[in-house]
């Protein structure tokens, strides 16, 4: 397969236009899941790709709003005869979910579920089982864990997800950072910056000699609920076990909606199973 067999064209990509702003990407992203928006450049000769906003960018800065400042643009891109196992090498190599896809404009969009879609319905084969590709480091935090908590852990582990223990330190759930980036919200706010006296000898000032009193500038954050990762894990966790196929595994991505699957040995969690983990098993 080639990526344009398995790709989103142009006219069915959500894209954000330049110039914008934070909350039409972040709109996006809380009503589609997904994990990134293209930002494109409206010209005479079509839209011109500019770069990829990730909803991880959105919660690391939240005091910026231009999309122009927010956009990664050193980002690897593809074509559309580019075969789905070179696509796929580049995902894993790059660590990125979407590859847009670029031959003078902006094409469509190639994304991790586009290829595990491929895997699922047998259209790119694939052999062998998930114990293969499985990673014994897993991601786990207490289900009683404050959500803020648990979004910095995510942060800080830079993974998706976190495996939710329950008060025996067994497996009750699945958190991951959709499911944060749901619930989020940006607050607006003021900050004090102190006292502020003009100059009478300064031609920019904006009150001549006289004190002006406290500057406030506007602030931006990013809001949390700070209920227990409980109430929004989900608690009904599809797994695996190490002989699972690749295939069958990546059905049940599909199937799920999901990003990532607990590997079991009868209750015992014993490694964690990522869609892109999977891409491996198109080209080794």
């Amino acid at each position: 397969m080639n990526v344009a067999d398995a790709m989103t064209p142009r006219e069915d990509v959500v894209t954000a236009d330049l110039p914008g702003t934070r909350s039409d990407v972040l709109e996006y992203l809380q009503e589609r899941s997904f994990s990134s928006v293209p930002v494109v450049k409206p010209t005479d000769n079509g839209p011109e790709y500019r770069g990829l906003i990730s909803r991880e960018t959105l919660i690391e800065e939240p005091d910026e709003d231009q999309l122009v400042m927010l956009m990664e643009e050193d980002l690897p891109t593809t074509t559309a005869e580019t075969s789905l196992e070179d696509v796929a090498r580049t995902m894993v190599e790059e660590s990125a979910r979407r590859v847009p896809v670029v031959d003078g404009e902006f094409e469509g969009i190639v994304t991790v579920t586009d290829v595990i879609h491929a895997i699922a319905t047998g259209d790119q084969e694939t052999e062998g089982t998930v114990e293969s590709y499985a990673s014994t480091d897993v991601n786990t935090t207490y289900e009683g864990a404050p959500l803020p908590v648990a979004e910095r852990e995510l942060s800080y582990a830079n993974v998706p997800y976190t495996v939710a223990l329950d008060d025996d330190g067994r497996m009750s759930g699945v958190l991951t950072e959709v499911d944060i980036l749901e619930v989020a919200r940006i607050v607006e706010g003021e900050e004090e910056t102190g006292d502020n006296f003009g100059d009478q000898d300064d031609d920019w000032s904006w009150e001549g000699i006289k004190a002006v009193g406290s500057r406030y500038l506007p602030t931006r954050d990013i809001e949390i609920p700070a209920g227990p990762i409980r109430e929004l894990m989900s608690d009904d966790v599809v797994t695996v076990s190490a002989g699972t196929s690749v295939q069958e595994a990546a059905q049940r991505m599909i199937t799920n909606d999901i990003e990532q699957i607990p590997m079991v040995t009868g209750e015992d969690l014993v490694g964690i199973v990522c869609d892109v983990d999977l891409l491996e098993a198109l080209y080794e």
